[in-house]
C-alpha cells in the first residue's frame, strides 16, 4: 500500500500515512506541485530559493505549508544542499535557519537532524530520494537528501550514525521512510555513476535474503551502454545494513518523473522547474 497519501489541504501534501496513523507526535511527508503562488515555470508549489522564482513567491509557499501543519513559519529550518552527505544537528538556537535567505540556511549540508519540538526540518526536490528517519524512543527525527552522489556516500547510514552518537539511538528502534523521487523506470545513468554504484554494489547485493529480490539496477531498453538505476532500492539496502530493520522501512511506488501533473521533475523539465519540500517535525504539546 502506497504510504505517501494526499491530504485534503488546498496545498498539494503528501502525508507519510502510516505515520500519521501510528505516532501522531511528529508530521512528516512530502509536498507535490500544486496549490502554491509561484508562477510558471515554478508553478506553484515551489518552496526552494534557488531556482530563480520570486522570493515572494517562495516565502508565501513556505508560510502556508508551515501553518498547514500547524507549525510557525519561523520553525521552518533547513540546508543549502550539495549532493553530499554533511549532516547537522539542529538546536534549539538554530530554529529558523534558512527560512528567510539561503544565507542563514545550513550550510553544504544534505541531513538535518533534531530532538527539539517546534522545529520543521525541511529539504529540497526535483527527482533525488527523501529519506526520513525516526526514533520514537528518543524522540528523535531527522532528513536526508539523497541523489546518486548522496545515495553512493551512504547519507542514509551517516544518519543512522549520528543518531546513535548524538541520540542514543539504537538501529533496530528507527523507523523509516523512502519517499516520491526518480524511479528505475525513467533514472537512466551511464558508466561514471556506475562505477561508483558498484563499488556499494557488491556488499548490498549480500542482503538480498532480507532486502528481497528487487534489482538495483538493469540494462536501458534503448542504449545498451546505460543502465537504470533503482535508488529507493539501493537506499532502502544501505538502510537494511545499518542496522534498520526491513519491516521498519516504508517505501513509495511514486516516481517524480512519470508523474509531471503531480511533480516537479529536474529531468522531465529539462532543468527549469521548482522544487518540491519533504519535512517532519516534532509537534509541540
Amino acid at each position: 500500500m502506497e504510504p505517501f497519501v494526499q491530504g485534503k489541504e488546498t496545498l498539494m501534501l503528501l502525508h507519510l500515512d502510516p505515520w500519521r496513523v501510528e505516532h501522531k507526535e511528529i508530521t512528516a511527508g512530502f509536498t507535490g506541485r500544486q496549490g502554491g503562488a509561484s508562477k510558471k515555470p515554478y508553478d506553484s508549489l515551489n518552496c526552494a530559493f534557488h531556482v530563480g522564482d520570486a522570493p515572494e513567491d517562495v516565502l508565501k509557499n513556505r508560510r502556508a505549508l508551515a501553518e498547514a501543519l500547524d507549525f510557525k513559519p519561523e520553525a521552518w529550518t533547513c540546508g543549502e544542499q550539495t549532493h553530499g552527505a554533511e549532516i547537522a544537528v539542529v538546536r534549539e538556537a538554530d530554529r529558523g535557519r534558512g527560512q528567510k535567505d539561503r544565507n542563514s540556511a545550513f550550510q553544504a549540508t544534505d541531513g538535518l537532524l533534531t530532538d527539539v519540538p517546534g522545529v520543521l526540518l525541511t529539504s529540497f526536490y526535483a527527482d533525488c530520494v527523501p529519506l526520513y528517519f525516526y526514533d520514537p524512543v528518543h524522540q528523535a527525527v531527522g532528513l536526508a537528501h539523497a541523489g546518486w552522489k548522496g545515495t553512493v556516500a551512504q547519507i542514509a547510514a551517516a544518519m543512522v550514525s549520528k543518531m546513535e552518537t548524538i541520540y542514543g539511538s539504537h538501529p533496530q528502534d528507527i523507523i523509516a521512510a523512502i519517499g516520491p523521487s526518480i524511479g528505475d523506470c525513467c533514472y537512466e545513468v551511464d558508466d561514471y555513476v556506475m562505477e561508483h554504484v558498484r563499488q556499494l554494489e557488491g556488499d548490498l547485493s549480500k542482503l538480498t535474503e532480507t532486502a528481497g529480490t528487487v534489482g538495483l539496477y538493469r540494462t536501458s531498453d534503448t542504449d545498451e551502454n546505460k543502465y537504470m538505476l533503482n535508488l529507493k532500492e539501493m537506499n532502502r539496502r544501505i538502510m537494511i545494513k545499518a542496522g534498520i530493520l526491513p519491516t521498519h522501512i516504508e517505501c513509495t511506488s511514486l516516481c517524480t518523473s512519470c508523474n509531471q501533473d503531480l511533480f516537479f521533475s529536474y529531468r522531465k523539465e529539462n532543468g527549469v522547474t521548482g522544487r518540491m519540500t519533504s519535512w517532519i517535525g516534532i509537534k509541540e504539546s
